[in-house]
């Protein structure tokens, strides 16, 4: 007999998602090498939402200068910071706690694969029928001279001062959303991306206007703008260019994440991996039978996201117990930056409807003037709304300081069966917690 029916490798959103439901009905062992609950609440999306509600605020009393409100708030950065580890500082511990609460072994250690049913796990092997892995994803070095001086967003959310000036390297959501908080709160902000095309999977005129609204508030945001060195200096950094040399205090490598593997012994046993994680079909299951997969470590298509991994968590304890044998079926996802404004979308994008004109037609709308834009003076506020032949609406994209809630209400309307996604962390992603 195996010593547990389930052991569960990494203990984030995915490897939580899964460990709960089976523990009620098998022995479970969940396996953690670095923090208990995973990268989301600890170096994620929870910290950086934590520093965003102040910016948020401030934003949006500038935009309400002059409509009833008058002097402007400023951020103090140590007490923002101490706001934010006061909810990170509990959060392995009673990651831990809650899942030992439920009957779920822990051990706290870095396991290597044997065989298909057999991990070593600090010098000690565990045998069981079933493993999961959820093991996430790590940032991606940079490959140029000097990368060592490059920092990563798990450094910038722990800044306890903020520096003078910080230069992002790369164009994607944690550049963006960083870039954006950087600049609210005081920082000489330089944002560089190799090519012309940032956050490329949402709608071009958005993206533009998000730009424009970055330059505006003093981020100098340097498209087609390639990093070659990284020079360090008494404590201050050269990033040379392509286009120049940029001066900074602070450089954040934001070019990108890779699946976490290391160490899995994973090839040794036939589990097959490519560029962007572990392959699996449509069971989550690896090359090896009883070997699944979840979350960001995965290769797929869909967002890898916090409210995805814990969705396929849920679907893979399920097929577990034999609950369900059908494939797994993903409901719309949406995706959302927190920038100066909310960039979100959901449904079929703009840009697959561009792609086909003869299927599709895309609205573009200023909303600013209609009453829930003009109530906030939102000064760009607009949206991106997608039709069918059959004019019904099937895709919307957003750019507001309120699209998080407009796209969790498409959400609703998108996914009139089974269980919605929503765009986290937002209140309507707290839903299924009331049930």
């Amino acid at each position: 007999m195996s010593d547990y029916q389930t052991i569960v490798i990494g203990a984030g959103p995915a490897g939580s998602a899964v460990a709960y439901p089976l523990a009620a009905k098998q022995c479970v062992l969940v396996i953690e090498r670095d923090l208990f609950g995973g990268t989301c609440p600890n170096r994620g999306c929870d910290p950086k939402k934590m520093l965003y509600s102040a910016i948020e605020t401030k934003l949006l009393a500038n935009h309400m200068q002059g409509f009833g409100l008058s002097g402007e708030p400023q951020i103090n950065w140590p007490d923002l910071m101490a706001f934010k580890r006061a909810y990170t500082s509990q959060i392995p511990v009673g990651t831990q706690r809650g899942l030992t609460s439920a009957g779920i072994t822990t051990i706290h250690d870095a396991p290597t694969f044997i065989d298909a049913h057999t991990l070593q796990i600090a010098g000690e092997k565990v045998t069981t029928d079933n493993i999961v892995i959820a093991t996430g994803q790590t940032p991606r070095a940079l490959d140029i001279s000097g990368h060592q001086w490059a920092k990563t967003s798990t450094d910038f959310l722990d800044l306890d001062q903020l520096p003078n000036r910080i230069t992002f390297i790369g164009g994607g959501y944690i550049s963006f959303e960083l870039a954006n908080i950087a600049a609210v709160a005081g920082a000489k902000v330089t944002l560089i991306h190799h090519n012309d095309r940032p956050l490329k999977a949402f709608p071009q005129d958005l993206v533009d206007a998000l730009i424009n609204q970055m330059t505006a508030i003093g981020i100098d945001v340097k498209l087609e703008t390639t990093p070659t060195e990284i020079q360090q200096s008494s404590g201050h950094f050269t990033v040379q260019t392509s286009n120049g040399a940029i001066e900074s205090d602070l450089v954040i490598n934001a070019t990108g994440r890779i699946p976490n593997l290391a160490g899995l012994n994973l090839s040794d046993i036939g589990v097959l991996t490519d560029e962007h994680g572990i392959q699996v079909n449509d069971h989550l299951k690896t090359t090896v039978e009883n070997v699944y997969a979840i979350g960001d470590v995965v290769s797929r298509r869909e967002p890898k996201l916090t409210p995805v991994a814990g969705f396929e968590g849920a679907y893979v304890a399920q097929s577990i117990l034999g609950s369900t044998t059908a494939p797994i079926h993903y409901p719309v996802i949406p995706t959302i930056v927190f920038g100066t404004e909310k960039l979100a979308q959901v449904g079929v994008s703009v840009n697959t409807a561009l792609a086909q004109p003869d299927v599709y037609t895309v609205e573009h709308l200023d909303v600013t003037h209609w009453y829930t834009y003009n109530r906030i003076k939102d000064p760009t506020a607009q949206a991106l709304v997608v039709k069918d032949a059959a004019h019904n609406v099937v895709g919307i994209a957003s750019l507001s300081s309120v699209a998080d809630e407009l796209i969790n209400t498409f959400v609703d309307q998108l996914t009139p069966t089974g269980s919605p996604i929503y765009a986290y962390p937002t209140p309507a992603s707290d839903l299924s917690y009331f049930a």
